[in-house]
């Protein structure tokens, strides 16, 4: 999830999403950089456009039973999605099952108090 922030965060500051810059930042917040996720998410991003990604993202409607946003259609999400798959299949073939503690001790699983 962290590679995601990352390019969030070369987004909103104009800065180009590329492997150098993505490995800059991640490095930076103190991440183990694994270049293949890096190519990955790159690539998965190439022809995203990250704002209008966000912006379907904020104007999906929330379901009354409080459950996760119904994720909006698009190229976009299948692009996010191919990288996030992308992410996990390069985790599955680490063969670390430290790493789900890992990331739940990082914080990656706050999405679950927001969804």
């Amino acid at each position: 999830m962290e590679y995601v922030y990352a390019a969030l965060i070369l987004n909103e500051a104009d800065e180009e999403i590329n492997e150098d810059n993505l490995t800059d930042v991640l490095e930076a917040a103190g991440v183990d950089v694994e270049e293949s996720r890096v190519k990955a998410l790159v690539a998965a991003l190439e022809d995203v456009d990250i704002e209008e990604a966000v912006e379907q993202a904020a104007a999906a409607p929330v379901p009354a039973s409080g459950g996760a946003a119904a994720p909006a259609e698009g190229d976009a999400d299948d692009e996010a999605d191919e990288a996030d798959e992308a992410e996990e299949a390069e985790a599955d073939d680490d063969g670390d099952d430290d790493d789900d503690e890992d990331d739940e001790a990082s914080g990656e699983g706050l999405g679950e108090l927001f969804g």
